[in-house]
């Protein structure tokens, strides 16, 4: 489950700093990638030199090397990593991942950080059961960040209780084991799309639509967070992902969708078109701006071809097709004719008729209905937990 992940393994200032040996020699043997960062206080129980050694990259400790004045990037860390594991993670380390201060490396680091972070705390008894760490590490966990619960044994300062850091080898099993069931799409590629088509009426002029891109975006940054290699065809938007993974393909008119997703879908385990693509483009599109030199202008349209509906037909009985229906009028009715008429797996429904929903809002309301007419309706919610919820019966059908 670690072959080639990369990891940055950050190092505090504790006595069980001299783990941090053995931790990165399972990492490396488990296949992964280690970088290790260390605090100033850190070096003095184990030497960078030992670290950087095995795991055959420089220890990096400070913002600016001291004798070279190379910096070192905390940003491209973040971006690099597939996740943090900070092992020994002191009292005074969690204090300020907890509460945003960013004096050394290593919290610069964590907060730039995008992937799942793995916090295994080592301190004394009475400094772990103190209200202010255990309000930090609730505060890290409401984060998202994932606790690796210290043991209980003979302590650094003569005592016998909790706090003591987990062993190296019971910390890589359960990274391991964790990533495993938060990452059930692993090794299963899932195309997206996202955003409007714009279809050219000339070289300056286009019919499109309202569609921001934020829904689509949000389902394949969250596919990208369960494991899955996902391909993201993307028309005209300003939205970003924020998983590095995501490997974006940008198009323009509906023809653009159609050919990358014929491209793309054959190798694909699942589909989940939630594009909002031109049921027309104009006939003809003119080479020239079009001056404006009389009252009326009509524009002959026809009718792009359906990328749902054409993948449905190609769709191989293994493969997941999921469609979505923005309706005004009779949106239950109009969502299930889609859904039969074009073979898919199951459908989302949201309707402009209720508020906070549609195009360009940061929310969405919801109904999920699936290929046995089963209707799941949810509140509404951010567009980022309305993904999770769709990429949820993904999982679903997909691991069933």
């Amino acid at each position: 489950m670690l072959d080639s992940k990369k990891i940055v393994l950050c190092v505090c200032g504790s006595i069980a700093a001299y783990k941090a040996a053995t931790l990165l020699r399972l990492l490396i043997k488990a296949g992964a990638d280690v970088q290790v960062v260390m605090t100033t206080d850190a070096t003095q129980f184990i030497t960078p030199l030992t670290l950087s050694t095995l795991s055959k990259k420089p220890v990096l400790v400070h913002y600016f090397e001291p004798t070279t004045g190379v910096w070192n990037n905390h940003v491209e860390l973040g971006l690099w990593a597939d996740l943090f594991i900070i092992a020994p993670a002191s009292a005074n380390t969690l204090a300020k991942m907890a509460n945003g201060q960013c004096d050394n490396l290593l919290t610069a680091a964590y907060l730039s950080a995008k992937c799942p972070v793995y916090f295994a705390p080592a301190m004394d008894l009475d400094m772990w059961k103190h209200p202010a760490t255990c309000n930090n590490v609730q505060q890290l966990q409401s984060y998202g960040n994932i606790l690796i619960q210290p043991g209980t044994g003979e302590l650094a300062s003569g005592l016998h209780g909790e706090g003591r850091m987990a062993e190296p080898e019971e910390i890589v099993a359960f990274v391991a084991s964790h990533l495993n069931k938060s990452h059930p799409l692993e090794g299963q590629k899932i195309l997206v799309t996202a955003g409007p088509t714009y279809e050219a009426i000339d070289p300056v002029r286009f019919i499109g639509n309202h569609s921001s891109g934020k829904m689509g975006f949000a389902i394949a940054d969250e596919l990208a967070r369960l494991g899955a290699e996902v391909i993201l065809v993307a028309g005209p938007s300003t939205q970003v992902s924020h998983e590095p993974q995501v490997q974006r393909v940008d198009i323009t008119s509906a023809q653009d969708m159609l050919e990358a997703c014929l491209h793309y879908f054959e190798t694909a385990k699942a589909c989940v078109m939630n594009a909002a693509v031109a049921d027309y483009t104009p006939t003809t599109v003119a080479s020239q701006k079009i001056k404006k030199q009389t009252d009326s202008f009509n524009i002959e349209l026809k009718k792009t071809t359906d990328v749902l509906k054409t993948l449905g037909e190609r769709k191989r009985p293994e493969q997941i097709l999921v469609g979505f229906a923005l309706e005004t009028q009779h949106e239950e009715q109009y969502a299930m004719e889609k859904l039969r008429k074009k073979n898919l797996d199951f459908i989302v429904l949201n309707s402009l008729n209720d508020k906070g929903a549609g195009f360009k809002t940061n929310t969405n309301k919801i109904t999920i209905i699936d290929a046995q007419l089963q209707k799941t309706t949810f509140a509404l919610k951010s567009k980022a937990e309305a993904a999770a919820d769709i990429c949820q019966k993904l999982v679903e059908l997909i691991t069933s």
